[in-house]
């Protein structure tokens, strides 16, 4: 007789996430704390998102913790761009290598192109992109052999520069995202790894197949997943304090959701709308472990809008949270706008 799912409640996953992203209390200073903040990688899409991400998990995170050496940035899952630990680059990278020849065809020979026009140089996108005579966004497709590394700094085109090949095994590198995704985003499935990662869904599932034995089947307010065996004790233990708040970034991995999942997490719909737009994501305010608005920043301009009237307490803690951002260039200048209204 097989044994039942394992029935986790709204507040046990939301707990669990909290805890293995930081959120409840920051890490001390230190490359080992970017790693963990950076376990399933810092989307760094819009600029300095990464940076926020850091701050919102990790102890005196200045304006360029992005760039500590331990970390680099790589066009990682769906192509985005990311910030991930150097020793971990591998599997941002070669986890997403294609399967098929074709495929794999298509990623070498792009490196090979790439490391033939750079010849040891570091240049943009864009030139390398128009000196091979192909968009330079196509570049992107050599970002899973492992051998091109860039650098964004939030504004103008990435510079791109070819590092050795990683000599991690792909499969076992697309394993190991599987379970950094299931350990950050879980209770998950397949479906939700080939829509995260921007792998094909046959893809995802042979790698679901492969883990099974390192798997639990749960069922939750939002239907049947897995989680990892390994965090099974994190989803039973009883929740501790949260953090007075928080502030992230657009894409941030907490939210970084699709379908019922954004359900789970915020399940007024006005409000998934406000939070999940169309185009680009506002931020997230977090207070004491629940999503409670949104909000956006030009320059030094904090604007936040609640989605109901929150404690005087709460609202000084959201100010102290906005004071604190490390932005480049601000200083601690930083001036915050309510806008009161329900989602």
């Amino acid at each position: 007789m097989s044994t039942p799912p394992l029935e986790l409640t709204r507040a046990q996953i939301l707990a669990h996430r909290r805890s293995v992203a930081a959120l409840d209390e920051r890490l001390p200073a230190g490359a080992d704390s970017l790693r963990r903040a950076a376990w399933a990688g810092l989307q760094d899409s819009m600029p300095r998102a990464a940076l926020l991400s850091v701050h919102a998990r990790v102890e005196s995170s200045g304006p360029s913790a992005w760039e500590d050496p331990s970390l680099v940035q790589v066009w990682g899952p769906r192509y985005s761009t990311y910030v991930v630990a150097a020793r971990d680059h591998d599997v941002f990278t070669l986890g997403r290598l294609p399967d098929d020849a074709a495929g794999r065809r298509l990623a070498d020979s792009m490196a090979d192109r790439l490391e033939g026009f750079l010849d040891g140089r570091r240049t943009t996108y864009a030139e390398a992109g128009h000196a091979l005579g192909i968009r330079p966004t196509a570049l992107r497709y050599a970002a899973p052999t492992g051998r091109v590394l860039i650098r964004w700094e939030g504004a103008g085109q990435p510079t791109v520069w070819m590092v050795p090949p990683p000599v991690a095994d792909p499969l076992e590198a697309r394993l190991e995202l599987a379970r950094r995704f299931l350990h950050v985003f879980g209770p998950a499935t397949a479906a939700g790894f080939a829509e995260w990662a921007g792998i094909a869904p046959a893809r995802a599932r042979t790698t679901f197949d492969a883990l099974t034995g390192s798997l639990v089947p749960v069922r939750t307010p939002v239907g049947d997943a897995w989680i990892l065996a390994g965090d099974e004790v994190s989803f039973r233990t009883p929740a501790g304090p949260t953090a007075a708040a928080r502030l992230l970034p657009s894409g941030d991995a907490y939210f970084l959701l699709q379908g019922a999942d954004r359900e789970l997490l915020v399940p007024d719909e006005a409000q998934r709308r406000a939070l999940w737009t169309p185009r680009v994501w506002p931020g997230a305010v977090l207070v004491a472990g629940e999503i409670v608005g949104t909000w956006r920043r030009a320059a030094e301009k904090l604007s936040i809008q609640p989605w109901h009237r929150l404690s005087r307490v709460e609202h000084d803690a959201v100010d102290a949270e906005a004071a604190s951002l490390p932005l480049p260039g601000v200083g601690g200048r930083i001036v915050v706008r309510w806008e009161h209204g329900a989602a």
